[in-house]
């Protein structure tokens, strides 16, 4: 029997991160290492944005360069790895409460390879999205989340990719280490008790905590959070892979939960 495999939530940040040799990507590094070899990564998208939720389903996946204004040699990489359709074709008949449909068109975006690329820089695992049904309330991909638990015991890493700080008009574009803006912590802080007290409720309501207006000025990075809880078992705690502020108010939180 394979064995269950833990799910992600990785901050990805800027994508400058693609290229970076700090302590982040390390820790990206350092954790691909310590857990199972996957057959397939599923990655929970910020970046691809949809009114329905989609799977991914190309044998080839095209890398996006979703971003502008970077500096060229970001927009030379390359991450050649191959698509999973048989798995992402599963994912509909796990799910009851929505339908999700197959996207043949879709590729990869920097949430995804930004973050594999320091994870499995050989790129010699399938991999595949899921989108973000952007309209949906959060208890919408929480309750999704849920029943996407039979992926993990088919060898499948789930990963959740956004940040649980994200607040680009107050983002010091300059600096990648300048100094975290008092809120921002403040709020990461917050997350991570909630987290680490497995309140869920207080994770899927969190328009609700203080400073949220700041930290979450729209919600498409921290709706990949609700996966990771989505499917958190109740033996299972999460364990924070990466912990910091990058930009002044995006953070970086890394975590990690299952069998680990």
């Amino acid at each position: 029997m394979t064995q269950r495999m833990p799910v992600l939530f990785i901050g990805h940040g800027s994508p400058l991160n693609a290229i970076a040799d700090n302590d982040y990507t390390r820790s990206l590094g350092k954790i691909a290492k310590s857990v199972p070899k996957p057959n397939a990564v599923m990655v929970v998208s910020a970046h691809w944005l949809t009114d329905h939720t989609y799977v991914s389903c190309t044998k080839k996946p095209k890398i996006i360069y979703d971003f502008f204004g970077f500096p060229p040699a970001l927009y030379e990489l390359t991450y050649p790895c191959a698509g999973a359709p048989e798995s992402a074709r599963s994912v509909p008949s796990l799910v009851t409460h929505t339908n999700v449909q197959c996207n043949d068109t879709w590729g990869i975006d920097h949430a995804a390879w930004a973050v594999l690329r320091h994870m499995y820089p050989a790129a010699d695992i399938p991999v595949f999205e899921m989108s973000i049904a952007y309209k949906k309330p959060a208890e919408y991909h929480y309750q999704l989340a849920q029943q996407l638990l039979p992926l993990r015991d088919q060898g499948i890493l789930i990963i959740g990719s956004g940040n649980v700080v994200h607040n680009l008009r107050l983002a010091d574009f300059h600096n990648m280490d300048a100094k975290p803006l008092p809120w921002a912590e403040e709020f990461d802080t917050q997350i991570k008790r909630y987290l680490g007290n497995k309140d869920h409720e207080s994770l899927i309501h969190y328009t609700r905590l203080t400073g949220s207006s700041l930290a979450i000025p729209t919600n498409d990075h921290y709706l990949p959070l609700m996966y990771l809880i989505g499917l958190q078992q109740n033996n299972e705690n999460v364990h924070f892979i990466f912990e910091g502020i990058q930009n002044a108010s995006v953070s970086m939180l890394s975590l990690i939960c299952g069998p680990h």
